[in-house]
């Protein structure tokens, strides 16, 4: 063993992303393609289903808030879960359960099977999301974290503009149940794709003393030709197996007011963003907006995303994590004033959700980021999830809220430019993170020794 002189993490680190991390990087994004689709299929598709079921709009909150219930309880008990038994099946299962229940929901007649399907369909999707985070983070070198874990979020937006191209195109045409069939048709196929082809981290079978047969079969194809009797296969460099409860480790070795500080703007990026592709579409066209020109907006948002998690890795890199989101959660609250005020001339309100899109959906790229940097391999996922479910708890209010608002007679504007308020508590939060000092957070330098660091 005294040859055996690089661990896998470090293995990992120190070479470029080769073919093997590449293709298994692009599998994690296409999850959340598909995750970003299914997500946003209630928004788009909320008026037809209204008249189909015999309701006004405005009561559709609660089924636009089940999925998000759905998903926030899967991430948030998931996460554990795949600590301890692995990643690749979690998703694998994830991903037939929500295939599942999408194409269930487009045979839905009544209001309660709505509620019923959208809420298993979440549980699909929030198993899925904190997993293929983990494991396209496991697979990336230490430097290229921020950027390729924000570069992967770019699925969500996609998947979101996907959605509403599709429903301009069937809603006409076959019919909005078509939608759903898409939706659970296409992850159905990839869920037996991801059973043959997705590997299991290898970080995570070295950290947990799993099969190391199988642990040097894969390094061999992450790294092709190296040396296997150079590598210690018995410990993942400066990290440790965490044994008890792994969710009690979030809070333990000076993480718990960084788990706190990040998990603020989440809940309230979150609550802003569902609030947003929920509701956007008909707040705008209430606003004056044709009902055209309230979806192509609302395709402007995730449009503007797409551009985001490109850009928001180099940014974190050149900008620091602490400017750049503090930055970001600042011109939210201005755009959303904006989106609320500019519904004319209808190039400048694309522009506007155009600007929206990027700051929201970067930022939120933009803590993934820093939640799969932040947390240690043995805990990553349970790290990920229970901040992804926190967020969730924001994502479930949201459509609650705008509908609720709507009910009491608030009008659009009013009801769009108060969203401004979910982007000054995230600033207030990632601003308190830099008065406190000698505290580990998601937004620390690595120049920066925290306590974390210091203890190893």
């Amino acid at each position: 063993m005294a040859s055996r002189t690089m661990t896998v993490g470090e293995v990992i680190d120190q070479r470029p992303i080769g073919r093997y991390q590449f293709w298994t990087i692009i599998l994690c994004a296409l999850v959340l393609v598909m995750d970003g689709y299914d997500a946003l299929t209630m928004g788009y598709v909320a008026t037809p289903v209204a008249q189909a079921i015999h309701v006004p709009v405005h009561s559709l909150g609660p089924i636009l808030s089940a999925s998000l219930f759905g998903l926030m309880i899967a991430a948030l008990g998931t996460g554990p879960i795949a600590d301890r038994v692995g990643r690749k099946w979690v998703v694998i299962i994830s991903e037939l359960t929500f295939a599942l229940f999408a194409i269930l929901t487009g045979r839905a007649t009544t209001y309660h099977e709505f509620l019923t399907y959208r809420f298993l369909t979440g549980l699909g999707l929030g198993g899925a999301m904190p997993n293929v985070v983990a494991i396209a983070s496991e697979y990336s070198p230490k430097h290229l974290l921020p950027a390729i874990v924000s570069s992967l979020f770019v699925g969500m937006p996609l998947g979101g503009m996907i959605c509403g191209l599709v429903s301009w195109a069937v809603l006409g045409t076959w019919g909005w149940q078509w939608v759903f069939y898409i939706g659970g048709i296409v992850p159905l196929i990839m869920a037996l794709a991801l059973i043959v082809i997705l590997p299991e981290s290898v970080r995570f079978l070295v950290g947990r003393d799993k099969d190391p047969r199988r642990a040097e079969k894969i390094l061999a194809r992450v790294v092709p030709g190296i040396d296997l009797s150079q590598v210690n296969f018995s410990a993942i460099e400066d990290e440790r197996s965490s044994k008890g409860v792994p969710v009690k480790h979030l809070f333990t070795e000076g993480r718990a007011l960084g788990t706190i500080l990040l998990w603020i703007p989440y809940f309230m990026n979150l609550l802003l963003l569902y609030f947003l592709t929920s509701w956007l579409p008909s707040l705008l066209k209430d606003a004056g907006m044709s009902t055209r020109q309230g979806v192509m907006a609302t395709t402007f948002v995730n449009v503007g995303g797409i551009f985001a998690c490109f850009a928001e890795g180099p940014l974190l890199d050149a900008g620091g994590a602490f400017a750049v989101l503090i930055t970001e959660f600042l011109l939210v609250s201005v755009c959303m004033v904006a989106v609320g005020i500019f519904t004319r001339p209808f190039g400048l309100a694309l522009a506007v959700a155009l600007a929206l899109g990027f700051l929201v959906i970067g930022a939120q790229a933009g803590l993934n980021a820093m939640s799969a940097k932040f947390y240690p391999t043995p805990i990553r996922s349970t790290g990920v999830g229970w901040a992804l479910g926190v967020g969730r708890v924001g994502s479930v209010i949201g459509p609650l809220l705008g509908g609720w608002l709507q009910g009491i007679g608030w009008k659009p504007r009013e009801i769009i430019i108060s969203g401004a308020i979910c982007g000054i508590c995230g600033w207030l939060a990632i601003f308190l993170s830099k008065q406190v000092r000698g505290v580990a957070t998601a937004y620390t330098p690595d120049s920066e020794p925290t306590p974390l660091q210091l203890q190893h």
